[in-house]
């Protein structure tokens, strides 16, 4: 079967939707407005729906063409991202340190990490990436990454370098005035009239499925995912709309701000510990001074609050 979109789609795509005309597209991609307008046809006629509607005198991207755009973007932004790496590398310039973690967008502790680290290597960069399936570890084999904060079990983590920093404690996040918020802890029997929001990393309908955070024959009534994003998790459960289970050190932040209880999610503690982890071999030497001053804070400074 023949591939309905290509390269050349995408960047006829994008320009079309940047310039709002054809004839403008056509400058920016150094064709001609005819061949151009030709091109789009034939999209169309594969996909078998229109891309653009017309208002006034402008092209705007219908329905299927935001949703084609959206990979438009990403594509051509991986492309020009890997061109300019590759310049850096040809050129002895490649100085970046792409860096993940895994299953949390709270970082209180990152700009200080990066300063330290600045302050070693002043022409060094840190990237912040995200990963596909929340999973740093494959990411790393891949060279997509060069440094992940890692904390769940992993097939694969035997092949990569991993450095012990600390343990963190989960908690059961709930309103302050929830029957919970009194409690010293839980009980797997507790969560079964719940409606339990969780991060979408944990949704059970992935194979292989991620153990839920919770004790040993918990069975909620009810779960909801969310994308990995602390504050719409934290803004559900604040507006009573169910419980969450969070790792202390991104929870605690929000009890004062957002009325909020932690407890014990079971009568003993339930930890996970934190890694960081690299490739296995000789590290270049401002990926190593990063991973040495990530280590360095972490250990000193543990992103995990005690649990009140």
């Amino acid at each position: 079967m023949n591939q309905d979109v290509d390269l050349r789609d995408l960047e006829l795509l994008a320009a079309t939707a940047e310039s709002g005309s054809l004839t403008a597209a056509a400058r920016l991609l150094y064709v001609s407005q005819p061949a151009l307008s030709q091109r789009l046809t034939r999209l169309e006629d594969r996909l078998g729906m229109p891309l653009f509607e017309r208002r006034g005198r402008r092209l705007v991207p219908n329905a299927a063409g935001r949703r084609l755009l959206v990979t438009a973007h990403r594509v051509l932004g991986e492309i020009r991202s890997a061109t300019r790496d590759l310049r850096e590398m040809r050129e002895g310039r490649d100085r970046r340190v792409r860096f993940t973690v895994q299953c949390s967008t709270t970082l209180p502790w990152l700009s200080p990490v990066i300063r330290a680290f600045r302050a070693r290597h002043p022409e060094a960069e840190v990237r912040l990436e995200t990963v596909p399936d929340d999973a740093p570890v494959p990411a790393l084999l891949a060279d997509l990454v060069d440094v992940a904060l890692v904390t769940k079990p992993d097939r694969e983590a035997d092949r990569v370098a991993l450095t012990r920093l600390f343990d963190d404690e989960m908690v059961a996040v709930v309103p302050r005035d929830h029957p919970w918020a009194a409690r010293p802890h839980l009980t797997a029997e507790d969560f079964s009239e719940s409606h339990l929001i969780l991060f979408d990393a944990y949704d059970q309908t992935r194979i292989p499925s991620v153990p839920l955070p919770l004790p040993h024959g918990a069975r909620p009534a009810r779960i909801t995912t969310m994308p990995v994003v602390t504050d719409l998790v934290i803004e559900m459960v604040a507006g009573g709309q169910g419980v969450t289970v969070l790792p202390n050190w991104a929870a605690a932040p929000y009890v004062a701000t957002h009325g909020l209880a932690l407890v014990r999610p079971a009568p003993t503690p339930l930890t996970r510990t934190w890694s960081c982890a690299t490739r296995r071999g000789p590290l270049p030497p401002h990926v190593a001074a990063f991973a040495e001053v990530l280590t360095e804070h972490l250990r000193a400074h543990p992103a995990v609050s005690a649990h009140p």
